[in-house]
């Protein structure tokens, strides 16, 4: 019979007073964290859209500044030398005992390991030291009565359209609505498609999330009808119009449309959750192939999201044997990009030396990575997860990977015994780079698909460029699309504010000296664009030239972009929807018509 051998009594107060400071440090993190999703209310309520972004960047930040805070604490009052094995044993299990009965444990387990890296350098902390699994669990965490995860309307009972003005009305929020019986009749009629015409059953019921999802200028409704053993998701968008008045927009239900919404190109939502792990679990029912660490990120427990992704890539590489390779592509100036072939994300090295033209260094790059981080994204940018010392399998690496990282990026790799550590690198979401898409579509004839990716990459820029983001590099190697058929960018080393920018014409040539001239013949600004240049690296193949123009011709203009500069200059936040125009209300006249695809050559593009 094997024998279990349990901790001896724990006696050391350094160990329990540490786990004590640690913990505080959490509870502090995460009663700030609440506290910014509770004021996103309040900004909706009132339209303070420029406030509502700048609250939402700065949470952000939050996690870092608890956890240097709290390793401040710990370095001041204790030496080295009282910081023994042993402690950071019993240390762990202090707080393994503190978290019984915690609303986040899961959280707070993260964040001990957070102030202990930071303590202890890599080749001296064990694993036993840290949480490298979860160990409390974090199922069936209580919540409080008055604000429970998610609450259950019986529609068979009260009927479903005064059901849906239940729903809306208790949220409580202290704004008008334009026309609520107008827009809950309107979600009824849509609920009605969504449930296939089937009649309400007795045991019929509507879970809805209690706390309203903010992002950017909408507020959303998430949930789900349960009728037998079939679920319905769906959200409902809570936008103001132009007299500053609540309307309900539409109603997602499409998996694909629910899929973008919470897509890894958004910035993160502001959710009141007091137990996030069962928030996590009812989106999972939404989003049954989201995996958790991409739903806690979702909702700003990026974090969390970090640690379980990393969990999730060290359980593939266990049950993989395939190698790391240079991903495919045209190789950059700046990143060196690898890949596991069997994994759907990339690996970004920031090379130690950039040719020319590039003009930047490894500091200026981060910079960019860390605006994007803390920027809304508008479901036009990829999500980067940033990581330092990352330990790869040494034999998992291709020579020719070997040689490349040796060559280009030498200060950041490091061979130890049978491990390559990489210093830094970014990891992102793999993409089919948009030259390749539009060039695999061209082979095979197919021009709804070059149609499809030349519409959807105007509109990724015009996006951005609604959130006062200018890529810089606008070639189309530096955009990717999704699975989705969404046009993403993902390269940022030349990204700037479009505020930053000097739009121009060309100056019309003096003589002709000037117009044969292969330098310009006059000045140009680090900070001047000139948009009618970008067709002469943009437009080189006929039918890439015929659909530009078609739909995008104006990002050819001056006007263009300097009309957008001035509206975020005067502060107009621009409305960028994450979800089709034709699905919205005001945009049908007739409720009963089914909801248009998001694009008309998604389908086109699935089948290929």
């Amino acid at each position: 019979m094997t024998q279990v051998a349990f901790p001896k009594l724990l006696s050391s107060q350094i160990a329990f007073d540490i786990a004590r400071t640690i913990l505080d440090g959490f509870d502090k993190h995460y009663r700030l964290f609440r506290q910014t999703s509770q004021v996103a209310k309040r900004h909706f309520e009132k339209g303070d859209w420029a406030v509502a972004q700048k609250a939402a960047r700065e949470r952000i930040g939050f996690y870092d500044q608890r956890v240097q805070e709290c390793v401040q604490v710990l370095e001041d009052e204790y030496d080295n030398g009282e910081l023994t094995d042993e402690v950071w044993r019993e240390l762990k299990l202090h707080y393994i005992g503190m978290l019984s009965g915690h609303k986040q444990p899961e959280l707070a387990e993260t964040f001990f390991n957070s102030v202990c890296c930071n303590i202890l350098h890599r080749t001296y902390f064990h694993n036993d030291f840290i949480f490298v699994r979860p160990v409390v669990s974090t199922e069936y965490i209580e919540t409080e009565e008055l604000l429970p995860t998610y609450r259950v309307y019986y529609p068979a009972t009260d009927g479903l359209r005064f059901t849906i003005k239940r729903i809306v009305t208790n949220f409580q929020l202290d704004c008008k609505f334009a026309d609520l019986d107008r827009d809950v009749a309107l979600v009824e009629q849509r609920l009605i498609q969504i449930f296939g015409g089937e009649s309400i059953e007795p045991n019929h019921q509507i879970q809805v999330l209690s706390s309203l999802f903010f992002r950017n200028k909408g507020a959303y409704i998430v949930g789900k009808g349960i009728n037998g053993n079939k679920e319905y998701p769906f959200i409902v968008p809570i936008l103001h119009n132009r007299n500053n008045e609540l309307v309900l927009d539409t109603v997602l239900f499409d998996h694909e449309q629910i899929t973008i919404l919470f897509s890894f190109t958004r910035a993160y939502f502001l959710v009141d959750m007091e137990v996030p792990s069962a928030f996590v679990q009812f989106l999972r029912t939404l989003l049954p192939r989201k995996p958790r660490s991409e739903i806690y990120t979702i909702l700003g427990l990026q974090k969390q999201g970090k640690t379980l992704f990393y969990r999730d890539y060290l359980q593939h590489l266990k049950h993989t044997s395939d190698q790391f390779q240079i991903a495919p592509g045209i190789r950059g100036l700046v990143m060196l990009v690898f890949a596991l072939p069997s994994f759907p994300y990339v690996f970004k090295v920031i090379k130690d030396f950039f040719p020319a033209p590039k003009e930047t260094t490894r500091a200026q790059i981060k910079e960019k990575y860390l605006l994007v981080k803390h920027h809304d994204r508008v479901g036009r940018m990829a999500d980067t997860l940033e990581y330092s010392n990352v330990a790869f399998p040494r034999e998992r690496f291709s020579e020719e990977l070997i040689a490349e990282l040796n060559h280009f990026a030498p200060s950041l790799v490091e061979q130890e015994g049978d491990r390559l550590i990489i210093r830094h690198l970014y990891i992102e979401r793999r993409m089919v780079p948009l030259n390749m898409f539009l060039g695999n579509a061209e082979q095979k004839g197919n021009d709804a698909l070059i149609e499809h990716g030349i519409v959807e990459y105007g509109n990724a820029i015009k996006e951005l460029v609604a959130a006062n983001i200018f890529p810089g590099d606008m070639l189309y190697k530096n955009f990717g699309v999704t699975r989705h058929g969404r046009v993403v960018f993902y390269d940022y080393d030349e990204i700037e504010y479009i505020t930053d920018c000097n739009f121009r014409d060309i100056p019309q040539a003096r003589n002709e000296e000037d117009e044969m001239s292969a330098e310009p013949w006059y000045s140009v600004g680090r900070h001047d664009v000139f948009p009618e240049q970008f067709g002469a690296f943009l437009l080189g193949n006929a039918k890439i030239r015929k659909y530009f123009m078609q739909h995008h011709a104006d990002l050819l203009t001056k006007v263009f972009w300097q009309s957008r500069k001035e509206r975020i200059i005067e502060g107009f936040i621009e409305d960028v929807f994450p979800y089709p125009q034709q699905i919205r209300f005001c945009n049908q006249t007739n409720p009963d018509t089914p909801a248009t695809p998001a694009s008309p050559y998604l389908e086109n593009l699935n089948n290929e």
